[in-house]
């Protein structure tokens, strides 16, 4: 810019593109090394008048140099540049292959991916597939809204209009819960996080079910809790081996899906419903029961919650799956002894809840396009499975269940191949699995692997998927 440039104030148009334009040249001479770390920058006036611009637009270049970290502000002296920062090595930030197929290992994967890989392993929905119009209309809504709902905190319990709804909610499964009985949290691990603050000590045992979430078991661990697994069968936990887990044991908790299981997408039978309360009352056992993936169902599967009546049963649940997973909300509903504790947990780790989340929430699930996209969503799930279990048998690869909901797949792989195995070979071609030993406490489930048939509709997928196959067996027939 000549220095006879025609002046802009800040609230000019064109400012903000001119401060974007200064901060670029401070950059550009950080890059070049003609700016070292350490060395003093122009002044607000000479830089401007080098430039041709206003003050005000060189103020705001070096406030946004500032937030960004290229330089820093010494009082009284002026702006300097920054220490320099260690180029990004790409290398060191991709997925570690060779690491061990622990808990974490999926996870990792599938969030560190990028948007446009294939991710089978996943836990989530497309974002295409999930109500996005819903989500932006709520939005707009919630900035209309009293400055209290953008910028204060949440009361301990919750949003009140969201916390009767979700009591509504709960009613249509035959969970009877008043909205004094519902805490709203950040999602439904914090809510897990809190009932593991809440209930156990280092040392207690847990008891889930093999194979289960594996976040399960990374979130147990991480409260130093002892971890025994039961199997799981179609119906629900094998009962034989309940029962001699509970009497041998003395988990303190039970920690379980029951409306459409994670991994295996089976569903809880009324008959084992009924005697795995039996024997959590015998044994003292507290149930958490994880109702994450309610809005997949088909029809209402039993619910321990409904049969307990909320005495030694406590439901979670969250919306990431159905709704989003950046707005995060999720609940814990429990007997009020129980909730008047949680809350001062809350109030300790957390503070106040997300209440623009809950705002958001609420709006989405109140207005009637969530329920038509419900509908649309079993459906198209419904059509993916079906399509997905076709082509995967084409592949030797067979479901341990056909579920009736939901977007999983507990299928096993081709005889003698190890899922994890697989899972490394697949993810050389960027395809992120879900090998089944990540959800076994036991390590019984070499030959399983979880596939979310919502992030399988891209023949690109199988192809992948055939070949990281055939490079397992390769390399398990090399020794």
């Amino acid at each position: 810019m000549a220095q006879g440039s025609v002046q802009m104030n800040e609230a000019s148009p064109k400012a903000a593109p001119r401060a974007v334009m200064a901060a670029d040249v401070i950059r550009q001479r950080i890059a070049s090394r003609s700016l070292a770390t350490g060395a003093k920058l122009p002044s607000i006036r000479k830089l401007a008048a080098t430039l041709g611009v206003s003050t005000s637009t060189i103020v705001e270049a070096y406030d946004r140099l500032l937030a960004e970290g290229a330089i820093t502000s010494r009082p009284g002296a002026g702006f300097f540049v920054a220490r320099a920062i260690a180029p990004f090595d790409v290398a060191a930030s991709e997925p570690r292959l060779d690491r061990a197929i622990d808990p974490f290992w999926v996870s990792r994967q599938s969030l560190e991916s990028g948007d446009d890989e294939a991710k089978p392993g996943c836990g989530w929905l497309p974002s295409s597939w999930l109500p996005e119009e819903g989500m932006r209309k709520a939005l707009r809504q919630a900035s209309r809204a009293p400055a209290a709902g953008l910028m204060a905190y949440s009361s301990p319990l919750g949003l009140a209009p969201l916390r009767t709804l979700l009591s509504r909610r709960m009613a249509e499964k035959g969970v009877e819960a008043g909205p004094d009985q519902i805490m709203l949290t950040e999602s439904g691990i914090q809510a897990i996080d809190l009932l593991c603050r809440l209930l156990i000590s280092p040392g207690d045992v847990v008891m889930v079910d093999d194979p289960c979430y594996f976040n399960f078991q990374a979130l147990l661990r991480a409260h130093r809790a002892r971890i025994v697994g039961v199997p799981y069968t179609p119906h629900g936990p094998d009962l034989d081996a309940f029962a001699r887990t509970a009497g041998e044991h003395r988990p303190r908790i039970y920690l379980t899906n029951s409306a459409l299981h994670n991994p295996t997408g089976a569903v809880l039978s009324a008959v084992t419903a009924h005697r795995v309360l039996k024997q959590a009352e015998i044994h003292d056992l507290v149930i958490i029961e994880d109702d994450i993936f309610a809005d997949f169902e088909e029809r209402p599967a039993p619910r321990l919650a409904a049969f307990d009546g909320l005495e030694r049963v406590i439901q979670i649940g969250s919306f990431s799956k159905t709704l989003s997973a950046s707005a995060r909300c999720g609940y814990i509903a429990a007997k009020r002894d129980w909730i008047d504790g949680l809350i001062d947990i809350k109030i300790a780790t957390s503070f106040g809840g997300g209440r623009l989340s809950a705002d958001i929430t609420y709006a989405v699930l109140s207005d009637g396009g969530y329920r038509k996209h419900l509908e649309t969503l079993r459906a198209r799930l419904s059509q993916a499975r079906l399509s997905t279990m076709t082509k995967l048998q084409k592949l030797g690869i067979t479901p341990w269940i056909e579920p009736n909901a939901g977007m999983f797949l507990w299928c096993r792989l081709p005889e003698g191949l190890d899922a994890a195995d697989v899972a490394r070979a697949a993810l050389k071609d960027n395809l992120v699995l879900a090998p089944g030993n990540a959800f076994s406490h036991a390590q019984t489930a070499t030959g399983f692997m979880r596939f979310n048939v919502a992030q399988m509709t891209d023949e690109l997928v199988f192809r992948k998927l055939e070949a990281a196959l055939a490079r397992a067996a390769r390399q398990g027939a090399g020794g």
